[in-house]
C-alpha cells in the first residue's frame, strides 16, 4: 500500500464526508440545487447517509480492501447519478461540482486496484 494511496484515500473520504455532513446539516449551498432539480426532501437524509457511508467505507477499505473498492464504486455511481440529475435539469453550469467529488474517488479506486 503506497503512501499516495493512503493520503488520497483519506483526502477523498474527508472531501466526500464534508459533502455528506453539509447535506445532513441542510447547508443551503447543497440543498438549494436539490430543490431546483426537484429532488424530494424525503430523499435528502438517505443521500447524506450514502455519502457518509461511502466516506467511511473508503477509510475502512484501508484495512479491508474489498470494502474500499465497494465504497468507491458506490460513490462513483452516486456522483454519476448527480451528474445525470444536473444534465436532466439542464443545469450545465453545475455539472462540474459532482465531478469534483467523483474524480478523487475514481483515482483512489484506480490506485487501490493497481496496488
Amino acid at each position: 500500500m503506497s503512501v499516495a494511496y493512503v493520503v488520497l484515500t483519506v483526502v477523498s473520504a474527508l472531501w466526500v464526508g464534508f459533502s455528506g455532513v453539509s447535506l445532513a446539516r441542510r447547508a443551503e449551498f447543497v440543498t438549494q440545487p436539490l430543490v431546483d432539480y426537484g429532488v424530494p426532501r424525503s430523499w435528502w437524509g438517505l443521500l447524506a447517509f450514502a455519502k457518509l457511508a461511502g466516506a467511511a467505507g473508503l477509510l475502512v477499505g484501508l484495512a479491508v480492501p474489498a470494502l474500499g473498492v465497494a465504497a468507491a464504486i458506490g460513490l462513483i455511481l452516486y456522483f454519476l447519478g448527480a451528474v445525470i440529475t444536473n444534465v436532466r435539469a439542464r443545469s450545465y453550469k453545475t455539472v462540474p461540482f459532482p465531478l469534483l467529488y467523483l474524480a478523487p474517488v475514481a483515482v483512489t479506486l484506480g490506485l487501490g486496484l493497481a496496488a
